[in-house]
């Protein structure tokens, strides 16, 4: 995501809409800026100065419905064709017919914020290996999460630690291939998400994670912790 188009993002975010998030800095764009600067105590001079960057790193106190209500617009602006309804992904039985051979038809996906490896902290993701049936969808998601919390927010709640995508293996304790083996499950901060983890002792079970989940459940994707009660870190685009 360029600069441009997370200023218009986050300025559509704390209330002050541009229009199409599409990097084009137009007079909509200024408006907004303005009227951001001006309802923060800042200099009104329509420039994207360091102040006005860490206040709008803040997280809005709320999001208006009609601010909402334009988010899949937003992701087309992003280059990222919206759905008209959630996408019904197949069930897990069902993923070698759908998806093909495991770890194949991937493709990389760019993230709109920057990830960090839950393993290895000092290593920054900005990508990530998905199947290329999934990857519109996931590249939805991602930038709704972008827009709704602030860096200090994923840091808190752990969706900026990366726990993995893509990874041919089979299931812990069977003979399937796990929904890693296709690229269609991604891990979120697994230390504090085991596996075995009840989904309400999970940082991610907590009430600040349900727009995370929403996002990823309006593409039709599958938390298990909201669905299975455990292994909160997981979500896939494939039905239980």
């Amino acid at each position: 995501m360029t600069f441009e188009k997370w200023l218009q993002s986050r300025l559509t975010a704390h209330g002050f809409p541009c229009g199409l998030i599409d990097g084009n800095i137009s007079p909509v764009t200024i408006a907004a800026l303005k009227a951001f600067e001006k309802a923060k105590g800042l200099k009104v001079d329509g420039v994207a100065d360091p102040l006005v960057v860490e206040a709008l790193r803040a997280s809005s106190s709320t999001v208006p419905a009609a601010i909402a209500a334009t988010l899949p617009p937003r992701d087309v602006a992003e280059g990222v064709a919206a759905p008209a309804a959630a996408q019904v992904w197949p069930r897990q039985k069902d993923c070698l017919s759908f998806y093909g051979p495991v770890g194949e038809s991937q493709v990389r996906v760019t993230l709109p914020f920057e990830m960090k490896l839950a393993w290895d902290k000092g290593t920054r993701v900005r990508a990530m290996t998905l199947h290329s049936k999934v990857a519109d969808s996931a590249e939805r998601a991602f930038v709704r999460i972008a827009a709704t919390y602030s860096e200090k927010e994923r840091a808190e709640l752990g969706i900026d630690l990366f726990g993995g995508s893509l990874n041919v293996r089979r299931m812990r304790g069977g003979s399937a291939y796990s929904m890693h083996s296709w690229g269609i499950a991604i891990d979120f901060d697994p230390k504090r998400n085991g596996l075995n983890t009840p989904f309400a002792k999970a940082r991610l079970g907590q009430p600040d994670a349900v727009p995370f989940w929403e996002a990823w459940e309006a593409e039709g994707w599958v938390s298990l912790g909201r669905a299975w009660g455990r292994d909160a870190m997981h979500v896939q685009a494939a039905r239980l």
